[in-house]
């Protein structure tokens, strides 16, 4: 069951302000009867909505994870022609991606047409985790480590790694690390300010998600997995 405001906004015809509008204007009818409540239910799989006499139906919410590769902008459209995310996308809804991966950055990217959902990830006070495999110019000493884990003043704010590990003994330029921020370039800027130079960068997974597709392409996120970022996210 949801509330009829969001099931009228979820169909694209109106914002979820302007749902609120129609409703107290007498234009809703659910079933046959007229409904001025705003916090009335409907059961979306079941209820007949109608507005203005138009019976409508809830949009379909897509949800994707793209293995981005590099020289793509993380966008819906560009100005200057370039190739964005969406071209990589084989369908006829408007999708936008959620967060940003730069232009030669790789990985993990979600797209959805979703706006609820996407504000859910993208929100600071949420904490998604992000994990990024770094290949660095150099070896990343100990003691650098131990102050990205505890913080480096970047950009006007205090920003830090949740996580940093090497998952190769043998190769010390090869770190991964668990970061919590959004900030632009947040991962290269933080290796800058201690002298490092990022050579390759790219996401592994994002809130738990991972790709599991070669890169270029993409699959659908499963439900399972729209359910528990849902369960985990939405408090």
């Amino acid at each position: 069951m949801i509330r009829l405001n969001k099931f009228i906004a979820e169909s694209g015809i109106s914002s979820r302000r302007k749902s609120e509008i129609l409703i107290e204007q007498g234009r809703v009818m659910v079933n046959d009867k007229l409904v001025k409540d705003l916090s009335f239910k409907i059961d979306p799989e079941n209820d007949i909505v109608e507005v203005d006499g138009e019976k409508i139906y809830p949009k379909k919410h897509l949800y994707f994870v793209l293995n981005k590769p590099k020289g793509f902008i993380t966008s819906t459209s560009d100005d200057k022609k370039r190739k964005t995310v969406i071209d990589l996308i084989k369908t006829n809804e408007k999708i936008f991606p959620i967060g940003r991966l730069d232009y030669n950055t790789t990985g993990v990217l979600l797209l959805t047409n979703d706006g609820e959902f996407a504000n859910l990830l993208m929100h600071p006070k949420n904490k998604v985790p992000k994990v990024y495999e770094v290949w660095l110019d150099r070896e990343l000493s100990e003691e650098d480590k131990n102050q990205l884990l505890k913080g480096v003043f970047l950009q006007n704010k205090n920003g830090k790694f949740i996580d940093v590990f090497n998952p190769s003994k043998k190769n010390k330029k090869f770190v991964t690390v668990v970061a919590e921020e959004g900030r632009n370039h947040f991962v290269k800027n933080m290796f800058q300010k201690l002298g490092y130079y990022v050579v390759n960068l790219n996401r592994k997974s994002y809130a738990g998600i991972q790709s599991n597709v070669p890169l270029g392409r993409y699959r659908t996120l499963t439900k399972n997995e729209v359910n528990e970022i849902i369960k985990i996210y939405a408090k």
